[in-house]
């Protein structure tokens, strides 16, 4: 993408009716490495791959606990993730501590688009740079959602963000039918990992860079790294 006259700014409509900073922030979450989340009826996963910057540094964090029942994983630029999932965690304890009741998933999707789509619209910020796969557990199922930059937030059964992420789409759209109606946690897990594996290039995973996470109707929000995760490669 290249300047013009309409994004110096996320309040200014080009001619043809596209914010063009609120899609310079789309871009972002291409530049973070690939993450695949994925839902049957009893259990949501999420399976991310980490970065390191060089050999001499720690892999980033890609999955983050957000409550008993709630997590997400982020594409895109970590401080936003991190700011977006400390909200969110403050919302899990205010719905817990005043109403004594579990966040909504469908809830805390709805709060983070609030905060996201004022950022589209409020002179002198910028839209979030990064993409978030929110699963979650509470009494109507599993759930995995994706948050955009634009304030927009959709339910899935499956889906894959960061750079190269068509590659896993494309494998989760080809087994749909048979991935959402998997029972077994350990299943699913084999199966995001598959997907994310059609997104590599050149990378192999390893226990390094890779973690996992899950959450259903027996296991709270679970994060699974390091030797962990031996027995899913």
């Amino acid at each position: 993408m290249f300047r013009n006259n309409y994004d110096g700014d996320t309040v200014t409509f080009s001619p043809t009716g596209r914010l063009f900073q609120v899609e310079y922030a789309l871009e972002a979450i291409k530049q973070g490495s690939v993450t695949v989340g994925l839902r049957s009826s009893k259990y949501a996963v999420l399976v991310a791959l980490k970065r390191n910057a060089d050999e001499l540094s720690s892999f980033q964090k890609k999955i983050i606990k957000c409550d008993e029942h709630l997590g997400l994983a982020l594409a895109g630029l970590a401080p936003d993730a991190r700011v977006l999932s400390n909200y969110l965690r403050q919302q899990c304890n205010y719905s817990d501590m005043v109403f004594n009741r579990k966040l909504s998933v469908e809830k805390a999707g709805h709060l983070l688009c609030d905060k996201a789509q004022k950022n589209t619209q409020s002179y002198g910020g910028r839209p979030y740079g990064v993409g978030l796969l929110i699963v979650g557990y509470d009494k109507s199922g599993p759930h995995l959602l994706e948050f955009q930059p634009s304030g927009n937030t959709l339910e899935l059964y499956g889906s894959a963000i960061g750079a190269r992420s068509q590659g896993a789409k494309t494998y989760l759209e080809r087994v749909l039918d048979k991935f959402v109606e998997i029972e077994d946690a350990e299943e699913l897990i084999k199966t995001g990992v598959e997907a994310l594996k059609q997104s590599l290039k050149d990378e192999t995973l390893s226990t390094d860079n890779l973690s996992i996470a899950i959450v259903g109707e027996d296991i709270p929000f679970t994060m699974y790294e390091g030797d962990n995760v031996a027995k899913y490669l």
